[in-house]
């Protein structure tokens, strides 16, 4: 599998210093162990963060049962930076992404610029909690847009080269005003070797979930058992909206396919990520929402945990 990153892991912006490692939450371990992990990658809590995320990657794969790995660093908390690290071990389940279009289709460069503000847009109202008029205005010049060119960005996502522009195409076609018929673009971006479009995509279909278009789960279910941690975390909020109205199908389907990803989820260290995957793990083990965030409020897990593993089929790992 070919991997390409960017060189670093992330440095808090209020220091010219790599950060000390705090919270290390762990994924994809079925038969090693976080401290075998740990070793291999030659770190420890409190340890400086290394600087080059391909060697502590490549140190991970060294191991021999171990196929892909992926770290992300997440800061800060002072100067300790949350580290998750996920591994797919050899003998496991490969979640498989198309090969990368080599096409040459392209969109225009004021779409591109218009994108590009709008996603800045979009992280700073994250943070500030505070609508930036940007994004109305660059929302509605992509409904206009998508109704004049829908060929041409559905071409793009199939078949152009350049993973930002795909991941532009992802949502300037959910931004079209027919949305019911755009499901199966989406769908199809989950399969993009590229996370950035697949995470477009599932922030896309979490909000026509939300606006009540009938999602099918599989896609999304998947991702659960994904190395890359954005797809784990954001097909988690997705499922979560999609189950709200006890969503059968979408509950099976994590009983028989991701069950054991996302009980490890629910049990990672920093509880601002384990809660979202405790609540959806508390649904597929059938208990109402306020029943699973008392267990949480009470510092008792385990119990939701241990009733949702015994709801799936009983397997050698899933405990």
């Amino acid at each position: 599998m070919t991997r390409i990153f960017t060189g670093l892991l992330f440095v808090c912006a209020a220091s010219a210093q790599l950060p000390r490692v705090g919270d290390i939450n762990f994924y994809g371990l079925r038969k090693m162990t976080p401290d075998q992990i740990l070793a291999a990658a030659r770190l420890g809590a409190g340890d400086k963060l290394p600087a080059s995320r391909i060697d502590l990657e490549d140190r991970i794969i060294g191991l021999p049962d171990v196929m892909d790995a992926h770290v992300q660093s997440l800061c800060c908390e002072g100067d300790r930076t949350t580290l998750f690290i996920g591994v797919r071990e050899r003998g496991e389940t490969e979640v498989e992404f198309r090969v990368p279009p080599s096409g040459t289709a392209t969109l225009p460069e004021e779409l591109m610029t218009r994108y590009r503000k709008y996603t800045g847009a979009l992280s700073r109202a994250a943070v500030d909690g505070a609508a930036d008029p940007v994004i109305r205005r660059d929302q509605e010049y992509f409904r206009v847009y998508a109704a004049a060119h829908i060929l041409k960005l559905r071409a793009e996502l199939r078949t152009g080269s350049d993973p930002e522009q795909r991941a532009a195409a992802v949502t300037v076609i959910a931004s079209s005003s027919n949305k019911k018929i755009l499901v199966d673009d989406l769908l199809f971006a989950l399969q993009d070797a590229d996370d950035g479009v697949r995470t477009n995509a599932i922030r896309e279909l979490t909000g026509f979930a939300a606006a009540g278009i009938r999602i099918p789960p599989a896609g999304l279910v998947d991702l659960l058992n994904s190395v890359v941690l954005s797809d784990r975390v954001e097909s988690t909020k997705a499922l979560l909206v999609l189950t709200e109205k006890q969503n059968a199908a979408a509950l099976d389907a994590i009983r028989e396919r991701a069950l054991p990803s996302l009980a490890e989820m629910a049990r990672w260290q920093t509880r601002s990520y384990a809660l979202p995957p405790f609540q959806l793990i508390g649904r597929v083990a059938g208990l109402k929402d306020a029943d699973v965030n008392g267990s949480w409020e009470h510092g008792d897990p385990e119990g939701v945990i241990k009733q949702a593993l015994d709801s799936g089929a009983k397997k050698p790992g899933l405990q």
